[in-house]
């Protein structure tokens, strides 16, 4: 190439890169870029068990319920170590007790109550709860899904009224069975109880869940005006 202002014409040769052999080569991702296989279950079978709730109301009632029990029996205790008379309501329920058998009447009533009570904070602390959620298939170990059941039951509902015949549908959703009970205003009963049954389990399957419900389908004509 020739430069400008050269009067000897002559020329210079332009500088040149070596390329090597890695420049061919992409670059591996940045470490925090790199995408790891999406964990999966080992059986394989996407069973899930029942979400379980916190019980955040019946724990925080019982915990003040015992606390504020708990502090007033030890202030008095403590004002008894020091030379103050009981509580007139420790005095009193010290001598009701006293007085009370075991039979009589108030004593069964509290016994009652407070087994009755016992007995449903042990329902709640062995029973998962949010029943109106209904687990779906696990597919992958590292996410959880679940379906509210009126979501669910408005689902099997548009199904079912876009089979011709239907005029309307009730569905009312549980965790082991749907009813389904839909109106039909032309059709033979059979053929749309028929329609009805396909359509609706396959909703339930597209559904994802991961105890399928039982379906139980009717049919009627519409009640006779006058």
């Amino acid at each position: 190439m020739t430069e400008p202002g050269d009067p000897t014409g002559s020329t210079r040769r332009m500088p040149t890169v070596e390329q090597s052999d890695d420049a061919h080569t992409a670059a591996p991702d940045a470490p925090g870029e790199a995408r790891e296989p999406v964990p999966t279950l080992d059986q394989g079978d996407g069973r899930a068990g029942r979400f379980w709730s916190a019980r955040r109301v019946p724990a925080a009632l019982s915990a003040l319920v015992l606390l504020g029990a708990a502090g007033l029996l030890l202030y008095d205790i403590a004002a008894v170590r020091a030379g103050h008379p009981a509580m007139q309501w420790r005095r009193s329920l010290a001598d009701g007790l006293a007085e009370q058998r075991l039979e009589d009447t108030p004593v069964l009533i509290g016994a009652g109550v407070a087994a009755a009570l016992g007995l449903w904070l042990m329902l709640l602390a062995l029973t998962p709860g949010l029943r109106d959620l209904l687990p779906m298939r696990r597919d992958r170990a590292d996410v959880r899904a679940g379906l509210d059941r009126t979501a669910a039951a408005l689902v099997l509902r548009d199904r079912a009224v876009e089979v011709s015949g239907v005029q309307s549908v009730r569905v009312r959703m549980g965790r082991r069975k749907a009813k389904v009970r839909a109106l039909s205003h032309f059709r033979e009963l059979d053929d749309v109880k028929g329609d009805l049954d396909a359509a609706l389990e396959n909703a339930v399957l597209e559904l994802g869940l991961a105890r399928p419900p039982a379906l139980s389908v009717q049919v009627h004509r519409p009640a006779k005006k006058g």
